[in-house]
């Protein structure tokens, strides 16, 4: 998506240097970048053009605090041409769709738990799924005990809106049949033990049992595909149960929460008359992960690749990943990010080889 937009401003340089002509003519040629920079991205699906491979992506790094860059948690996962999500924050399929994928192949959503911040877009993701695909089924949300009812009360919320879009569009696009989420509950796993979601000939995803209490019940993901492996913690204090699923896996996705820079917000909010939000940031670091606890996660279960998310608190500057970070450069030896929204790890089969980038910055 960025070399496109490096090509509209190349364009846009060029109609600058142009002068006085260019200037008259400024809304013609605003249309013509408008006109390619629509089909670019329209254009645009890397689900074909990425190697056969897992490939895991974040559409949503962020968590309940507002931060410009980060959307609600949300994982994207592509095993071959299979397209997940892990959890459905807000803002985190219309990140789904600048990276360059389509809500409307989504295969399902795989929701760790049922805090706010990992479900508010789910109703959103349900209609962009329904209405880019024109699908006929529902949209399968896998999900602990509990998840029946969610899915339920988003079906419900949107049921007015699935008149509107039927009457105005028509059932040729939007199939009354494909509306909305169809819940695939399992029972929590026991602990240091694993539920088999999906059991295919390529692609198996397992959940993990953790610790968020008194969020209950929660649970991580383990994705295989073709000899590959990547975990996603979901949101938990540390527990060996994610060592134990992470073992020697390619990637761990795991959440972090800096203590001392959460500390600083509580005195601030204490300072400032703000008590609730004191007692706020007093209470969330006890059932969470710190970086540093990550990375001794990462490096105890031999991972190749640790990517931070769910950051906490969200970090405006770059320079702040320092403070952040701690001494988790120091424990896990390998390759380790901070996450941003956009950020894309990529796991071909056949091969040892895990890349990086970012497809949005």
């Amino acid at each position: 998506m960025r070399f496109i937009l490096r090509g509209l401003l190349v364009l846009l340089l060029l109609v600058a240097v142009t002068g006085g002509a260019g200037w008259l003519l400024r809304d013609q040629i605003a249309m013509v970048i408008y006109r390619r920079g629509v089909d670019a991205v329209l254009r645009a699906d890397l689900t074909t053009s990425l190697p056969d491979g897992l490939h895991v992506g974040l559409c949503g790094s962020g968590s309940p605090m507002p931060a410009p860059d980060r959307m609600g948690p949300c994982v994207a996962v592509l095993a071959g041409k299979r397209m997940f999500l892990v959890d459905s924050g807000s803002g985190g399929v219309r990140n789904l769709q600048r990276m360059g994928f389509s809500p409307g192949k989504l295969e399902g959503v795989f929701l760790t738990h049922f805090h706010s911040d990992h479900i508010d877009g789910l109703g959103e993701t349900m209609l962009q799924r329904w209405a880019t695909g024109s699908t006929t089924t529902p949209l399968a949300v896998f999900g602990p005990t509990g998840v029946d009812q969610v899915v339920a009360g988003f079906n419900m919320a949107y049921g007015f809106d699935k008149g509107y879009r039927i009457a105005h569009h028509g059932p040729a696009v939007v199939p009354p049949s494909g509306f909305g989420g169809e819940a695939h509950p399992f029972a929590p796993p026991v602990a240091g033990q694993f539920a088999t979601v999906i059991d295919g000939p390529e692609l198996k995803v397992e959940a993990i049992l953790v610790d968020h209490h008194p969020v209950e019940p929660a649970v991580g993901y383990r994705f295989s595909y073709k000899g590959r492996c990547a975990v996603i913690s979901g949101d938990t204090r540390p527990t060996p149960a994610i060592e134990l699923a992470a073992k020697g896996c390619d990637l761990l996705v795991h959440e972090a929460l800096a203590p001392n820079m959460v500390a600083v917000q509580q005195a601030s909010a204490e300072a400032n008359g703000r008590p609730n939000l004191a007692k706020i940031m007093h209470d969330i670091p006890d059932y969470h992960t710190t970086p540093e606890q990550a990375a001794g996660i990462a490096a105890r279960a031999g991972v190749g690749f640790l990517l931070l998310d769910h950051i906490v608190p969200p970090l405006p500057l770059r320079i702040l990943e320092g403070p952040f970070l701690g001494k988790a450069r120091t424990i896990y030896k390998g390759p380790l990010h901070v996450g941003q929204d956009g950020d894309l790890v990529s796991m071909p089969v056949g091969s040892k080889v895990t890349t990086f980038r970012n497809l949005l910055h």
